[in-house]
């Protein structure tokens, strides 16, 4: 009887093992041939790159709709191509892409999937749930005329390259404050504080009155700035806060002209209190050390580094704060 026993517990074991291996072998295929589409995608141009394009949402829609794919995909083989974000309490992840366009503007694609829990009262006690959902990200921009004062859903996503997630929650509401990159046009990009909630449904939400900024009650804070510069945006752990570049036109008489706009080496930030993301100006900005915020420039440029595009601002004021020679008689 012991000997049958230990026969049955070895045999399980031996299948254990085996169904878990043949698991990993079949994730590993699926994340090359995501690998294969995505090398496609970006050496292509025109109807080729709409083609592969089509058949990355085509293949990604089929494995984030597999059972158990929010735990077992990570997708580590695709982060050089894309971008995948967890969000710090793993209750959903945003994968997601971009591509330019011959005019020089960017179309944003991508999906969220997201745990959702739902109570449910029996006739003694209640039962949770829970679902993974999986909703894409439309990106229609263009369309939207106000979007700092908009708030939209998946299917009229305002897109852009998010590169980090802040979690923050009032005794009602979870908010996850979004930092992103746009890359605009050839003449200005844009740095973007974004928020994302999902209501009752698991719907997400882009945007929510939470900002507080001077006198300003925005949905979501852009910043739009020259093309050849770089602007800092990002989270601050040691002041628990947002810290930004200040932006100025690089000459008075360019004031509203957001294509000559440049870091003037002065920071602002928001803190969180009382449900509020708060304007505070002239911070002193801080590089929390062990910290993995990388400020998100734009990615077709081959140059690492945050300053790998030049400061027209820096430039302008070299030249300006030169003293005048003086003539000789």
């Amino acid at each position: 009887m012991r000997k049958l026993l230990f026969i049955l517990m070895t045999f399980s074991i031996h299948i254990g093992f085996s169904q878990s291996g043949h698991e990993k072998s079949a994730i590993a295929l699926k994340e090359s041939e995501l690998s294969t589409i995505c090398k496609k995608l970006y050496s292509s141009t025109g109807e080729n790159q709409a083609l592969q394009n089509g058949l990355l949402i085509e293949k990604f829609d089929s494995i984030l709709h597999e059972p158990n794919s929010f735990e077992n995909y990570e997708f580590d083989s695709l982060k050089k191509d894309l971008s995948i974000l967890r969000s710090p309490d793993n209750k959903f992840r945003i994968i997601h892409w971009h591509l330019e366009k011959s005019d020089g503007t960017f179309e944003y694609f991508g999906f969220i999937q997201s745990k959702h829990s739902e109570t449910k009262k029996g006739l003694f006690k209640k039962s949770k749930t829970e679902t993974i959902q999986l909703y894409p990200l439309t990106d229609r921009s263009s369309e939207i005329k106000n979007p700092e004062n908009t708030i939209t859903d998946n299917k009229k996503w305002y897109g852009m390259r998010y590169y980090k997630i802040i979690h923050t929650k009032t005794r009602t509401k979870n908010y996850y404050t979004l930092l992103g990159w746009d890359g605009n046009d050839k003449f200005s990009q844009k740095k973007i504080i974004d928020v994302l909630t999902f209501d009752n449904t698991g719907i997400p939400r882009f945007g929510a009155d939470i900002f507080n900024y001077g006198k300003k009650y925005p949905k979501r804070v852009i910043f739009e700035y020259s093309a050849t510069c770089s602007m800092s945006l990002k989270y601050s752990s040691k002041k628990d806060s947002i810290v930004f570049a200040h932006l100025a036109p690089i000459k008075p008489t360019l004031e509203g002209q957001y294509q000559y706009y440049c870091s003037d080496m002065s920071f602002d930030g928001f803190g969180f209190k009382k449900g509020k993301w708060n304007y505070g100006k002239d911070l002193n900005a801080v590089n929390d050390k062990n910290e993995n915020d990388k400020l998100y420039n734009n990615p077709t440029d081959t140059r690492s580094g945050p300053e790998a595009k030049s400061n027209n601002y820096k430039e302008e004021m070299k030249k300006r704060s030169k003293p005048k020679k003086k003539k000789t008689e």
